[in-house]
């Protein structure tokens, strides 16, 4: 065998521990104790048949070994070892006492038990029993009890009242019951997307959208001798006239007249409004408005870090928990995975589908360790090299990719920048100006889609590519759905960085000038709403590409693989839920909409109906078009591993949008901070007008004075805790092999209780005794 084999029978001896312990090893470290317990039972001497239990006579031994152990402790490390061990067992608390005690609490719950009152009455009775040790708390500690209990039931009531009312319910429990808890966690994923997307859309409606439709702005005149100012080149830049195009296209293009709305980043103001309360006795008030654009975008990014970090945390925590109990994971999906709150049939049906699936996929993994296990030397030296074969083609699929992005943009702009230098009878648009002739104008709407196309074909086509060769990698399941995942973000993100860097390239080459003055219609003259449609056009793009791949395209294979006795057209009709794919359509999703909010502020508003339209596209995916996969994907693992890749999605998308705000030259012609060198001279230039008081303390909190005894402090809270946890996991150790005690001495009083049942019948039997009831009156007699 391999040293593999060798270290998975070391881990599993380790993981094993204290449960190959059986009867056998008690019955030969306690030879001959039948007489002695038959005669501590006939005197009904409970102290001496404490000391009989294995929990007792192992505290017993340790103390001996202990002692034994001092002397010659540094002879071997096999002795330190057992002497730690030994230290550990006699830390277990006695589990022989207050046995009293927990007999006259069973014996009363037995009694409410049999009282022939409804059910209601014997929880309440049974609830005043297990809270009446409570009760002798007195004064100031009994009230905080009772606020906790009253906060404890007002909790749940709560928790159970926003389960009935949460969103989607009823279809994830169809899909849970087909598929399977794994994919029911992406649709949950999607609907966490939604609400966080619903949240930031809250916030630019409050603090952008409604200040800039209700305030009045002040209008201000141009002054000849000062054309290059910002107040010239906005007026110029807002009284050009638009496109000739048709509606259709300005919307879809975000040109035109759409250009001008609150969708975009150029038609926000530089202004501070002034604006008046007669209820507050005409008190004056201000709204700064680039004050309130750059800290909107700061909100829900802090915002949505927060989100992510703590559903993360709260992933792999679950996912811990599940990892301590795999030896017990078949016992509680068997006995413990039951809903009893089921009252009809087809509930019942779900439910019992999706416990299927789930023991299903554990099984799944089992099979593929023991085939990892069964490998030979040969067949893994093969398993690597084709793995590394595997992944030259797939780091070669990645750069043809980025290449054929950077030739469809370069085309398509050199395609639609002749077309404008063609057209002499045009209109503006940024940057691209349609002619009447309607040929001409479908020719430039594909140029305009066609960097934009080129990345959703590869986004559908490669994907696809990636799961067919993973096949021959032979990972498990988890690994599978971890190695896809990372090669489709890879995909995904390097065509987001072809394509900005492009973007970048041709605001630089281009350049910005001032409106008033500009007759190249080439230039861009407000680059961060040009940037904004491009982001309008691709989150457009994608979920239209989605629409039909769903509809058109898997809705008529589905309907062929159902239909057809053919086992090629079988074999190209059947579709699997491919759940890393899916996955990343949604994160990729997201990180455009982080991307370009700072352009185009109405994006979270557009993402968040994107998400509930595509939830149900999703849905029809799901249950109509796919069947269900072969690899049963795990909730716990799933949950973690999306909210891992949609962070490092939310850091890349973060990046460019940092660059733009600190290094780039905005517009002079729209925006909030035209005139400005950078977006952040604004809030450098907001900060200066602070108090002085204010700002010597964030100067103090950024110099070493403060931040070298807040890292000390910080290191010294971060061991504290990092003691504490390993005092709790050296508890709960201590804990389970106490619970390992405990079943041991059941088991030798459950074997000792047989023998001497068996002992007194022969005796019974030799004496002619009636029955062993009466002999055990006499007994109890004897002993009062």
């Amino acid at each position: 065998m391999s040293g593999g084999n060798s270290k998975n029978k070391a881990k599993s001896k380790r993981h094993e521990g204290w449960e190959e312990a059986g009867g056998e090893f008690y019955q030969e470290l306690y030879p001959g104790g039948e007489q002695e317990l038959f005669d501590n039972l006939q005197r009904a001497d409970a102290a001496k048949l404490a000391t009989l239990l294995p929990s007792k006579q192992a505290r017993n031994t340790t103390t001996v070994k202990r002692a034994r152990s001092q002397t010659d402790r540094r002879q071997s490390t096999f002795a330190r070892t057992m002497q730690s061990r030994d230290i550990h067992l006699s830390m277990l608390p006695d589990l022989s006492e207050n046995l009293s005690n927990e007999e006259r609490s069973w014996e009363e719950i037995m009694q409410i038990k049999a009282l022939p009152v409804p059910m209601s009455q014997k929880i309440e009775l049974k609830a005043r029993l297990q809270n009446a040790t409570k009760l002798r708390l007195q004064g100031f500690e009994q009230l905080h009890w009772r606020q906790r209990k009253v906060w404890h039931r007002f909790r749940i009531g709560c928790t159970e009242t926003f389960s009935k009312l949460e969103l989607w319910q009823t279809p994830m429990r169809e899909i849970e019951g087909k598929f399977g808890t794994g994919v029911v966690s992406y649709f949950l994923f999607l609907r966490w997307l939604f609400l966080l997307n619903l949240t930031i859309s809250i916030l630019v409606i409050v603090f952008l959208i409604l200040p800039k439709t209700l305030l009045n702005e002040r209008v201000y005149e141009c002054d000849e001798t000062e054309a290059n100012s910002t107040v010239c080149c906005s007026i110029a830049y807002f009284e050009k006239n638009t496109t000739n195009s048709n509606i259709f296209l300005d919307v879809i293009q975000g040109t035109g007249w759409m250009e001008r709305t609150i969708l975009f980043y150029g038609v926000y103001t530089d202004q501070i409004y002034t604006y008046y309360v007669n209820s507050l006795y005409h008190t004056k008030l201000f709204y700064n408005m680039p004050m309130a654009y750059i800290l909107v975008p700061i909100s829900w990014t802090l915002l949505s870090l927060i989100a992510i970090v703590k559903t993360a945390a709260r992933g792999f925590k679950q996912k811990l928990i599940e990892s301590e109990g795999q030896f017990y994971k078949y016992c509680n999906l068997v006995f413990g995975g039951w809903d009893f709150c089921i009252h009809n049939d087809r509930s019942a049906r779900i439910k019992h589908q999706a416990l299927y699936n789930e023991i299903k996929g554990c099984i799944e993994e089992e099979r593929f360790k023991e085939e990892k296990q069964s490998r030979s030397r040969e067949s893994q030296i093969l398993m690597h090299l084709k793995r590394l074969f595997i992944n030259l083609i797939v780091f070669v699929i990645l750069i043809a990719s980025g290449f054929l992005i950077y030739v469809a943009f370069n085309f398509s702009t050199e395609r639609l920048n002749e077309s404008i230098g063609s057209n002499e009878n045009r209109t503006r648009t940024m940057p691209i100006v349609y002619s009447t002739m309607s040929f001409n104008q479908l020719e430039n709407v594909l140029m305009e889609f066609l960097p934009f196309i080129c990345i959703v074909v590869l986004n559908l086509i490669i994907p696809e590519i990636f799961s067919y060769m993973i096949r021959y990698e032979g990972y498990m399941p988890p690994h599978v759905i971890i190695i896809t995942l990372l090669r489709t973000v890879l995909l995904r993100l390097s065509s987001l960085g072809v394509l900005l860097s492009q973007i970048y390239l041709y605001i630089s080459t281009n350049g910005i000038v001032c409106a008033k003055h500009n007759t190249d219609t080439t230039k861009l003259e407000c680059w961060e709403t040009y940037v904004g449609q491009q982001f309008y056009k691709l989150i457009l793009t994608d979920f239209a590409v989605q629409f039909v791949t769903t509809f058109l395209i898997n809705l008529p294979r589905a309907f062929m693989a159902r239909h057809t006795r053919s086992r090629c057209l079988k074999i190209f009709g059947e579709q699997e839920f491919y759940l890393p794919k899916h996955v990343l359509d949604i994160v990729y999703v997201q990180t455009i909409i982080w991307m370009g909010s700072f352009f185009c502020p109405f994006l979270p508003i557009i993402g968040s109906m994107f998400y509930f339209m595509i939830f149900y596209i999703k849905k029809f995916t799901c249950l109509v078009n796919c069947t269900p996969s072969p690899v049963v994907y795990k909730a716990s693992k799933s949950k973690s591993l999306f909210m891992s890749v949609l962070l490092l999605g939310f850091v890349i998308s973060i990046l460019p949008v940092a660059y733009s705000v600190a290094e780039i030259l905005p517009s002079i012609n729209c925006g909030p901070y035209r005139g400005y060198a950078t977006v952040w001279e604004f809030v450098i230039q907001t900060f200066n007008n602070f108090p002085s008081v204010i700002r010597e303390v964030i100067f103090l909190l950024s110099t070493a004075t403060f931040a070298v005894p807040a890292f000390a402090v910080t290191l010294f809270f971060l061991y504290y805790y990092w003691a504490v946890a390993t005092a709790n996991r050296h508890m709960v150790a201590v804990l389970k092999n106490q619970l390992v005690l405990e079943g041991h001495d059941k088991q030798f009083l459950l074997n000792r209780l047989s023998a001497f049942i068996r002992q007194h019948q022969k005796r019974c039997d030799r004496r002619n005794r009636p029955s062993f009831a009466d002999d055990d009156s006499s007994i109890r007699q004897s002993s009062r």
